[in-house]
């Protein structure tokens, strides 16, 4: 179990990562350009809101795996996870709210499942 959950680790923080750095870096106009129709529903919500959706992405990538490689604060890995269940619950409801359509919505369900996996399985580790 433990190799699966390193490797979902991986996967969500190197999405994450990624995601969340070009929503901190772009603008909401260069995000539209960037990602096509995929990208629309930063119309829905401020630039600000955008960066702190970014930023937190990138934060919880870090989370996700660099306590645990170091051993500094483990406990910290399914917290970094939650998070990421909870933003993916806000997108889920952004995208609804929006008639984005089931493609939109199942890629989003997707990680969240992913997500809260991996903040099941790391809360299960941890020693009390």
């Amino acid at each position: 179990m433990n190799i699966a959950l390193w490797i979902l680790q991986g996967f969500l923080a190197a999405i994450f990562l990624i995601a969340g750095a070009i929503k901190v870096i772009k603008s909401k106009d260069e995000l539209k350009v960037l990602g096509g129709e995929k990208m629309n529903w930063v119309d829905s919500i401020s630039a600000v809101s955008v960066k702190l959706i970014g930023t937190l992405e990138v934060l919880a990538a870090i989370g996700l795996i660099l306590p645990q490689l170091t051993g500094i604060l483990p406990w910290l890995v399914p917290l970094a996870a939650f998070g990421l269940v909870l933003t993916m619950i806000g997108a889920v409801m952004l995208h609804q709210r929006r008639g984005d359509g089931p493609k939109a919505i199942v890629q989003v369900i997707i990680l969240l499942m992913m997500a809260a996996f991996t903040t099941y399985g790391r809360f299960d580790s941890i020693p009390v």
